[in-house]
Order: C-alpha cells, then sequence, then structure tokens
C-alpha cells in the first residue's frame, strides 16, 4: 500500500537534515560551518482505521489530522 492519506492525500516529503559545527559569532567564535547535508523523507502519521463508507464497512490509511478533524465516519 502506498503511504498516501485516502481523505487528503498527504503524502511523503523529501527534506534535509544540515550538520553544523564551529562556534558561534556572538559566542567568540568565527561562525558556524555546515559540514554535511544529509536529504531524507519525512512521513505523515497515518493510521490503518475501519470506515464506513456508502454503508459498508472497509480499512483505509488516514493521517491523524483527518481522524482528528472529524472528515471520517468510523465503522
Amino acid at each position: 500500500m502506498s503511504q498516501t492519506c485516502a481523505i487528503c492525500g498527504k503524502g511523503k516529503v523529501m527534506g534535509g537534515r544540515i550538520t553544523r559545527r564551529g562556534m558561534a559569532k556572538k559566542k567568540g567564535g568565527i561562525g558556524t560551518h555546515v559540514v554535511k547535508d544529509v536529504k531524507r523523507v519525512f512521513s505523515p502519521n497515518l493510521q490503518t482505521v475501519h470506515v464506513k463508507v456508502a454503508g459498508t464497512n472497509c480499512r483505509i490509511k488516514a493521517c491523524v489530522a483527518c481522524i482528528r478533524s472529524g472528515k471520517i465516519v468510523k465503522a
């Protein structure tokens, strides 16, 4: 199954994590410098829930934001 919400379509997002080294200028150093830039993936908080769709019960993957906001009716 894909890592996307069945309600709003929220999915994985690419991002990065930057590692810096050195002492900040305001602390008396020469400033921080970027030494590593690592690509990473931010995943949505998906939960498998039982919902009612057109009078029948089925399972979908929904993000927690949709579950909390009441966009689905649990079975």
